[in-house]
This record gives C-alpha cells, sequence and structure tokens, in this order.
C-alpha cells in the first residue's frame, strides 16, 4: 500500500518517516516531492484535528492516493492553550521566512516573561488524519506535558523543541536523541496510533 504524508515540512516529514516506517513497515511512504505538485490549502481550522483532516483530504482530492495530515503544535497553560493551531505561525512572519522559528520561539518566551516558572506548564500535540479514497476517515491525537525554560537548549528537533522538557525529563526535547523522542512526543504517540488502521 502506498501512503501519502501531506507535509510541507522537511524537518516533519523526516519524523513522520521514521515513526511510521517503525510502525507500519508494510507501508511504502511518499512524501509530496513524490507527487505532482498541489496548491497548499490554507490552514483555516480553529482545532488541530479540522486542519489535520483538511491537509488529508486536499491530499487525496489531488492525488488519488490514501493520504495522512497532521496539524501540531505548542499549547502552554499560562496562554489558554495558544499558540495552538496557530505555532508554526505566531510571530506572523511567513512560510519560509528566515528564521521563523527562532522568531516564533521568542515571541513565546517575551510573553511568558512576567510568568511565574511554576506556571510555565503546556503539552505538545498532534492530530493525525488518516483519508482513504472511499472517504473513510480516521483521527487521532497525541499529546506531551511538559514545561518551558527561559533559554533554548539543544540543536536537535525544530520549533519549539529547545525550550521545551517533557514530563520526567530534565533535557529539552532538543536535546534527545530522535530514538528517545519519538517514543515520547505527541507526533510518535498520534501516528502510532494512526498506524493501528492502515
Amino acid at each position: 500500500m502506498k501512503l501519502l504524508l501531506a507535509t510541507r515540512n522537511k524537518k516533519k516529514l523526516v519524523e513522520l518517516r521514521r515513526v511510521l516506517e517503525e510502525a507500519a513497515s508494510e507501508v511504502e511512504l511518499l512524501g509530496l516531492d513524490d507527487v505532482e505538485t498541489y496548491p497548499e490549502a490554507p490552514e483555516t481550522g480553529l482545532t488541530f484535528e479540522e486542519n489535520a483532516l483538511m491537509k488529508a483530504r486536499e491530499a487525496v482530492r489531488y492525488t488519488g492516493l490514501p493520504s495522512v495530515g497532521d496539524d501540531s503544535g505548542l499549547a502552554v497553560d499560562a496562554l489558554n492553550g495558544m499558540p495552538g493551531v496557530f505555532s508554526a505561525r505566531w510571530c506572523g512572519l511567513p512560510s519560509g521566512a528566515p528564521d521563523r522559528d527562532g522568531a516564533n520561539l521568542r515571541l513565546v518566551l517575551a510573553q511568558l516573561g512576567d510568568v511565574p516558572d511554576e506556571h510555565l506548564g503546556g503539552a505538545f500535540v498532534c492530530a493525525a488524519a488518516l483519508a482513504w479514497p472511499d472517504g473513510r476517515e480516521v483521527v487521532v491525537r497525541g499529546e506531551m506535558r511538559g514545561h518551558l525554560i527561559r533559554a533554548p537548549r539543544g540543536d536537535g528537533g525544530f520549533g519549539y523543541d529547545p525550550i521545551f522538557v517533557a514530563d520526567g525529563y530534565d533535557k529539552t526535547t532538543a536535546e534527545l536523541s530522535p530514538a528517545d523522542k519519538d517514543a515520547i512526543s505527541h507526533r510518535g504517540k498520534a501516528f502510532r496510533a494512526l498506524a493501528a488502521h492502515l
């Protein structure tokens, strides 16, 4: 079976392939570079689930292949769950802008400047949707609880990884090995759950 991973984020694609290759080894995983280009649908949903399903449906519509869409982000307790579905574009820079990840991270830290450390809890959240050409759909959700730190640490991962420490750990997710991160991450949890539906 061929399965399209409908993400334009190269770093995320590497992570998704790594998790799904382990969980669903019999599936041939394709990226958007493996299919004819189609326009990117704007993320207009107000939940991770809505955006993930929208991406999966669009991929099926344009390619005719069973497709996976995901939406993920950081939900900070002291910011009422924000940046949430706006995590990738929190700073207002367009997709592909240089250092957008860094600008997003710096803005979140600035917004939390007066918040006491004990209130820096939050979670990484991922919704993953699988859509088939025959109209079947499934959506799953994974979360990784933890807390934010004041200064970035680590070179691995991407996005907010350098300022997030998962519960039970003392390293940021950017300091963890890919295998250790996949074992506990929101995307790892969501995509292992999704693999059960393939």
